[in-house]
């Protein structure tokens, strides 16, 4: 039996963040904007989630995939939140270093499965 995605650091991190996104963002007005980045943000550990329920090594890595995409999309977001006036600029910048790191972590979580795949 392997590791629950639950007791993964990495797991943990990124729901911490998404957490916080919604609530940070619970009253802004702009609909458009408050889906992007929640849906971003809540797709990291979504995406970490499904790839360790999933059976193989490879579709393990394509979610973990998704899921340093997401970061990606996340800390875009977070950037032009911050242009905008929607974030204010420490907490972004606490979110931008969240991702950052949600991103190394996701990055060496990776190399680690690819590791036990048979390319």
């Amino acid at each position: 039996m392997g590791m629950r995605f639950e007791e993964l650091d990495v797991w943990k991190r990124a729901t911490r963040l998404s957490v916080a996104t919604y609530r940070q963002l619970a009253t802004l007005k702009d609909y458009g904007f408050k889906d992007q980045i929640t849906r971003a943000s809540l797709s990291i550990p979504s995406n970490i989630a499904e790839g360790f329920e999933r059976l193989s090594q490879k579709e393990c890595v394509t979610f973990l995939s998704y899921a340093k995409g997401s970061c990606g999309e996340l800390r875009t977001q977070v950037h032009v939140g911050m242009e905008i006036g929607y974030i204010e600029r420490e907490l972004g910048k606490g979110w931008l270093k969240d991702t950052e790191e949600i991103s190394l972590m996701l990055g060496a979580l990776i190399r680690t499965k690819k590791g036990f795949t048979k390319q």
